[in-house]
């Protein structure tokens, strides 16, 4: 083993561990072991973990700097501006997209500033780049990854940050269709996880129906749980 290839390895043992960690604070079972035990602090979770999640990623990218890395690949001429015009056109695109979320739930300020406990049960919403691929983040930082010039450990990173954001988009789509059940199945059989395909989206009409339908379930669900808790209740 050379001393670059173990360096390489160190890299992408560091993204692994990197992703299992984050993948394990943000699933629900976590949420609900720490919420049993310090539920009086349940409203910063979210926050905490965007901090945590920024604190170990800051390691790591040091590391990736830190090794001598082997040129790979790197655009010309007119592939270069076709590279970088598409990464400027998917920053501009993560920045335009946030207009469709509630940036201060997901960072999780409203959260703590509510003192409320943080809570996936939000109405569903289907913005517009959501009506061509079910994860449209993970498809514009994608573009950002692969449209650089390529290193040796930028291509370990891409190859780890590529694998988690597959296996991540999974999990959190387990996740989804626990809470809003066969509607969000139709959503995944119309529109594609991650690369956008012409024939396979939502019209503006249908995406507005299919988000109505999915809130609608949530909601009947979320009363059939309250009626069921009080049931059990009055045992």
């Amino acid at each position: 083993m050379t001393p670059h290839f173990a360096e390489l390895m160190t890299l992408a043992a560091a993204w692994l561990t990197y992703g299992i960690l984050h993948s394990l604070l943000a699933s629900l079972g976590c949420k609900a072991w720490f919420q049993a035990r310090w539920p009086q602090l349940m409203h910063g979770y979210r926050i905490a973990f965007n901090v945590i999640a920024v604190v170990l990623l800051i390691p790591i990218l040091v590391l990736e700097q830190s090794f001598d890395a082997v040129p790979l690949w790197s655009w010309a001429g007119t592939a270069k501006v076709i590279a970088l015009s598409l990464i400027a056109v998917a920053i501009l695109g993560f920045i335009w997209s946030t207009r469709y979320y509630d940036m201060s739930h997901f960072i999780g300020t409203r959260q703590w500033r509510d003192k409320k406990i943080a809570t996936d049960d939000d109405a569903f919403t289907i913005s517009p780049l959501h009506r061509f691929v079910r994860h449209p983040w993970y498809s514009l930082a994608l573009v950002i990854l692969w449209m650089r010039d390529i290193e040796s450990t930028t291509l370990v990173t891409n190859l780890m940050v590529s694998g988690y954001f597959i296996i991540g988009a999974r999990l959190e789509e387990n996740k989804l269709i626990e809470q809003f059940g066969e509607r969000y199945r139709e959503y995944q059989r119309r529109v594609p996880a991650l690369v956008p395909r012409p024939w396979r989206y939502l019209t503006t009409t249908e995406a507005t129906q299919l988000a109505t339908q999915i809130t609608a379930t949530l909601e009947s669900t979320t009363c059939d749980r309250v009626v069921q808790h009080e049931k059990d209740h009055l045992k």
